[in-house]
């Protein structure tokens, strides 16, 4: 879902740029409030794998493929906010590395992925497992949420796609639409599963009240093993992911728009191909380790610089403060 640069006028693209701007400063003023000090470290694993796993797209239908973003994973570890920083740091390094989405479309693909996904993912896991309080009733709610959140934000995409005028409302909201209906069980799927792995293995990291009454860092281990799966999903997944083009981009093909994308700016590793290396195999893998550790250690560096060591609400569960 990432936009290129040539399909939304500047208007869209300014004015998106505006609510991303604004979304980022109340993401990172609720984050220093909010995310207990002890989860900070996780805010790089939640980039890199998110990073990692946006590299592999999975067949949906007719010759279109679909990515996972992330959203609503990173909301129920972190709390809405954090994802929104942890998906706006992948969006980023996708941008300015690899030329995955526009330069001037980053501030509609920051709103699409990381605010609709994240915030309104979120609030719809919220929703559900509030009539479902149980475990079973938690992995409803994520599968639910995730597979909203793509359909969502695939509304969103159209509509400045039609703010744009690049093409009529009801085309542009049936062709996303229907496709991200297909890509968000994929989102589904994905996103319960490894909230289900947690589960299994650090079930504090979904209890809200032990983020309270525990204050220690995350484990190391714990941290070194999520980055590994991360690293090894970059080189040794990515480069079998599926070529065919992802639902946005084939709604481009279909629909004729997709002539009009551009680069306004040259990336030192376009399309995720790192560049002198001539398998195609091995420049995927080595471009999937470079992002895979810059988008987690960008995120690193940006939460110990953006966010407090010990903050003042550390006490405050997320969900307390963010409407749990």
């Amino acid at each position: 879902m990432h936009i290129p640069d040539g399909i939304l006028n500047g208007r869209t693209c300014a004015t998106a740029g505006v609510l991303s701007a604004a979304a980022l400063g109340w993401a990172v003023r609720q984050t220093r409030r909010e995310l207990p000090p002890r989860k900070i470290p996780l805010m790089g694993l939640a980039s890199a794998f998110v990073f990692a796993a946006m590299m592999l797209n999975f067949p949906v239908a007719g010759g279109t493929s679909g990515h996972m973003v992330g959203g609503v994973l990173c909301s129920v570890l972190l709390g809405p906010s954090a994802a929104v920083l942890v998906i706006t740091t992948v969006l980023i390094v996708q941008c300015l590395l690899f030329a995955d989405g526009g330069l001037l479309a980053l501030g509609a693909n920051i709103f699409n992925m990381a605010v609709v996904c994240s915030v309104g993912g979120y609030y719809i896991y919220r929703l559900v497992y509030r009539f479902l309080p149980n475990p079973r009733g938690r992995l409803a709610a994520v599968a639910f949420a995730g597979w909203a959140s793509t359909v969502v934000a695939a509304i969103v995409c159209a509509g400045e796609l039609a703010f744009s005028g690049t093409i009529a409302w009801p085309v542009a909201f049936s062709a996303m639409a229907s496709v991200h209906m297909l890509i968000g069980i994929g989102e589904a799927v994905i996103t319960t599963l490894v909230i289900l792995a947690v589960s299994q293995t650090r079930p504090d990291l979904l209890d809200y009240t032990a983020a309270v009454s525990i204050d220690a860092k995350p484990k190391l281990d714990f941290l070194i093993f999520g980055l590994l799966i991360s690293l090894g999903l970059a080189l040794f997944v990515s480069p079998f992911a599926c070529p065919w083009p992802d639902g946005l981009d084939r709604t481009a093909e279909v629909l004729g728009f997709g002539a009009s994308a551009h680069r306004v700016m040259a990336a030192p590793i376009p399309d995720y191909l790192f560049p002198g290396i001539k398998s195609a195999t091995i420049a995927t893998s080595a471009a999937g380790l470079v992002g895979t550790l810059i988008a987690f250690a960008l995120a690193v560096v940006l939460s110990r610089i953006l966010l407090p060591t010990h903050s003042k609400t550390a006490s405050a569960a997320p969900g307390e403060a963010q409407g749990e």
